[in-house]
């Protein structure tokens, strides 16, 4: 007897939708209607406006800030709960506080832990995101985690360039295992800038560690926040000798005077996804859709197939 699937029905939250329209029509289906009521006090309260009974529901949104996105999140997870659906996805492109995955100073929370306790008390059943900033954050979970890798979206486009010198570079210390793993798709060598912060956003000091010298430099990131640290970096790199410097970066958080420090920065380019939409355009900013990959992970996931196939460049 062949296997019996599930309707799948994909929904928004309110900070997603331009990403789950696009993941939906991949997909092949219409975004379900979702009405998101409020209050004059800024009180809200989603609604679907369409049964979920017996489905397999994807609840597509990326909980940057305001918290408001995150808590819209998990009160759309209490409503498909309460609605009966079969199978709860949450569908997190990007995973908000993952940047607080460990008490690294006294008395701290661990952000990231506590969401994924707010997630599983909401009632999803299964967790879909991409490139968190620390991946053991996927142990934080007692679910089953899809952490999709944004490097099958992004390699292609850096072979596009045809780049005669490529060599990987990572803005930090913490991030070169991140750089070490994509530039295994290039056979390309890694250098390493290394930073000393004051305190949070803001750098004291940064030296290279490596040989840039007529090289043709990408930056490898997965968050880009203030741009601080990619500016101090890609200017770091030219005044050493580089030919070239661009970055990628998964996540566009660009906060405060980012798109500033972006056009005033020595990068040629940055190269960033949609898992969180752009506040306005800049010419230096090239922005690469996840929605393909979602679409499939979403497909495997209602399917039973493997999602191991996706992380194949």
């Amino acid at each position: 007897m062949p296997l019996q699937f599930n309707p799948v029905k994909i929904f928004a939250g309110s900070g997603t939708k331009a990403l789950a329209s696009k993941i939906a029509e991949e997909y092949g289906k219409p975004l379900g209607d979702v009405t998101l009521s409020k209050f004059s006090d800024g009180e809200f309260q989603p609604s679907f406006d369409e049964s979920v009974r017996g489905s397999d529901v994807f609840l597509v949104q990326s909980t940057y800030q305001p918290s408001d996105n995150l808590m819209e999140l998990l009160l759309m997870v209490d409503a498909a709960r309460r609605a009966s659906a079969h199978y709860i996805t949450a569908v997190v492109p990007y995973y908000g506080l993952a940047r607080q995955d460990r008490k690294d100073k006294p008395r701290v929370a661990i952000g990231a832990k506590l969401v994924a306790n707010l997630l599983k008390a909401a009632g999803i059943h299964r967790i879909m995101t991409m490139d968190l900033h620390a991946a053991q954050i996927q142990g934080f979970f007692d679910i089953p985690v899809d952490h999709l890798d944004a490097s099958v979206i992004f390699v292609p486009y850096i072979k596009s360039l045809g780049l005669e010198n490529l060599t990987i570079a990572s803005p930090d210390m913490g991030g070169s295992y991140r750089a070490r793993t994509f530039a295994k798709f290039f056979n390309a060598e890694v250098v390493i800038c290394d930073k000393r912060r004051k305190r949070a956003n803001e750098i004291e000091a940064m030296s290279i560690i490596g040989d840039v010298t007529g090289q043709d430099i990408v930056l490898i990131d997965d968050i880009c926040d203030t741009a601080g640290t990619l500016a101090k970096a890609a200017a770091l790199i030219m005044e050493n000798g580089a030919k070239s410097v661009r970055a990628v970066c998964t996540h566009p958080v660009l906060s405060g005077k980012a798109y500033e420090t972006i056009e005033n920065s020595a990068l040629e380019e940055l190269i960033v996804t949609d898992t969180i939409p752009l506040k306005q355009q800049s010419a230096k900013i090239r922005q690469l859709s996840t929605a393909k990959l979602f679409a499939k992970a979403i497909a495997s996931v209602n399917e039973y197939g493997s999602i191991s196939e996706l992380f194949k460049v």
